[in-house]
């Protein structure tokens, strides 16, 4: 009994450490780590929420990373799309969710639409508060892998 419940956990441990091979697995976890300060936003004359990153988020910044997540279809062709953590349905611009759980993805080449989970990988981009018609979390040079 005690030999098959080793058995079974060093199994368990050797097909996990092999199933993970994403570079940064858990990244919607990771990026909900951020905070909100307001800023009295100049050119508007408001206040503007801006993301504070964690220091986790922060050294992702210019990192290729994979993504898995949902397309959200946009109106019009705009060369780039919205990934979200959940499905349409679910997600930040449907009022279920926070900002940190979209992001703006530019792809490489055009990606068909999907109401499936797609898994994407790309260099992150953090827009710090340079960028107010942008979302805060950028992935540029991306593409879907397998």
């Amino acid at each position: 009994m005690l030999k098959n419940t080793i058995l079974t956990l060093l199994l368990s441990l050797g097909i996990s450490a092999f199933a993970q091979n994403d570079p940064t697995p858990n990244l919607w976890r990771t990026l909900a780590d951020v905070s909100f300060t307001k800023i009295l936003d100049q050119e508007y004359g408001y206040q503007v929420s801006y993301p504070v990153f964690s220091d986790e988020i922060q050294a992702l910044d210019g990192k290729e990373v994979i993504v898995k997540g949902y397309i959200i279809p946009m109106e019009e062709d705009l060369g780039y799309f919205a990934l979200s953590a959940f499905p349409y349905q679910n997600c930040f611009f449907c009022g279920n969710a926070g900002m940190e759980t979209v992001m703006e993805v530019y792809p490489k080449k055009e990606l068909d639409y999907t109401p499936k989970a797609v898994r994407i990988k790309g260099r992150l981009k953090l827009n710090k508060e340079d960028m107010l018609d942008h979302l805060m979390y950028i992935l540029e040079d991306a593409e879907v892998v397998d």
